[in-house]
């Protein structure tokens, strides 16, 4: 073998090994850069800086200011049994969440923003998830019906209305075999969720999980038949619109006259009969309903497209959104997603449970509720 060639292998064999020894090296500082104890620093600085740099930066991202994330933390923790992980505490367990719901992110991101692995994330998300269901019973608000005295001239008209109901349609992704089912009219694959809130857009029923194709009324029916359903006390009743039936409990606006509010705005005709005085005053006061489903998906990004997620853990997370929107407006004393809305400010009511022995069983019209809407219209027109 020439002396140029043996030299040649050395300076081959020098430079794989030196090669080696850089990979080696390269692959030795990535690991020392992403273990558990150098990540600590950064997991550390991020939800201290999201909790204590302000409440503005609080509230941009997991819509809540730090008292309010604070209460909620308490309250998970000493009621839905919440509790310090091994190395994850109950503060950032439930920012992930609230961020996951805020603005929809997919566990990659959330991973990445916490230095968390992906199955830290999914598992924390779903603790979280389970302990706000929990506590459905305290989230949940306590409507009264319009007192005789009240001085609110939207609501003064109608004695014993507790709030108003609808139905709003929640993007969700299914099987191919069940998109038929979840099609609404308009072509959309979601959830027809029925909500009822009192006057002061605080849910106060849930009904989430129907196929999109299910019309209004049969999903109020089967709210009102099921045994921890909808209930409404004999005498009182909620607003609705012409997707239901005028019916015991359900107050409805005269079909065939002008309705909705843009048909009362500035420069249209006044109310020329009571009839249609009844029905601008109805929609005026069951707006609220309206009002309620679009603050509420102005806060929780994850309501505004469908989710990757099961079925069934798409419903539980549309559920805790609307539990998680009445905690919020019961503890800040102004709810930034409506201010920023129409710029209203919110001061919140707590009002007591409604007790009655006798509820509402049937949605099916009857002349006597007939009679009684027409009553309620006169007497607007009378004392207009």
């Amino acid at each position: 073998m020439s002396i140029f060639r043996r030299e040649t292998i050395l300076l081959m064999h020098r430079y794989l090994r030196a090669r080696t020894i850089r990979s080696r090296r390269r692959i030795l500082d990535t690991a020392k850069r992403y273990n558990v104890i150098c990540r600590v620093p950064r997991q550390l600085h991020r939800i201290d800086r999201l909790l204590h740099l302000s409440d503005a930066n609080c509230v941009e991202n997991i819509r809540m200011d730090r008292n309010t994330f604070a209460r909620l933390c308490y309250l998970l923790t000493e009621r839905g049994g919440l509790h310090v992980g091994k190395v994850v505490g109950v503060e950032e367990q439930v920012a992930m969440f609230l961020e996951v719901l805020a603005h929809h992110k997919k566990n990659r991101v959330v991973k990445f923003e916490f230095w968390r692995s992906g199955a830290t994330v999914s598992y924390y998300v779903n603790k979280v998830l389970c302990a706000v269901l929990s506590l459905y019973s305290i989230f949940l608000a306590k409507s009264t019906p319009v007192s005789d005295d009240c001085a609110d001239n939207r609501w003064k008209w109608f004695k014993g209305c507790l709030g108003a109901l609808d139905g709003t349609h929640i993007p969700v992704l299914v099987s191919s075999t069940d998109k038929p089912r979840y099609r609404s009219r308009k072509g959309q694959i979601a959830t027809n969720t029925l909500a009822v809130c009192d006057r002061n857009m605080q849910f106060v029923y849930v009904l989430p999980g129907w196929e999109g194709s299910a019309g209004d009324s049969r999903v109020l029916r089967d709210a009102v038949s099921r045994q921890n359903g909808l209930k409404v006390p004999q005498g009182c009743y909620y607003l609705c619109d012409n997707g239901y039936a005028n019916s015991n409990g359900f107050l409805t606006p005269f079909r065939g006259v002008r309705y909705h509010l843009k048909e009362w705005g500035p420069g249209t005709e006044a109310p020329q009969n009571p009839i249609e005085l009844f029905n601008m005053r109805h929609t005026k006061a069951r707006n609220v309903i309206e009002r309620a489903f679009a603050v509420l998906k102005m806060r929780w990004g994850i309501l505004r497209s469908s989710s990757f997620y099961p079925i069934k853990t798409q419903i539980r997370l549309i559920m805790a959104c609307f539990l998680l929107h009445n905690f919020i407006r019961r503890e800040m004393p102004i709810d930034p997603i409506e201010a920023e809305l129409d710029g209203a400010q919110y001061n919140p009511i707590h009002e007591d449970e409604v007790i009655g022995t006798q509820f509402v069983e049937s949605i099916e019209p009857t002349t006597n509720w007939t009679q009684l809407r027409e009553n309620i219209a006169t007497e607007m027109w009378m004392n207009r």
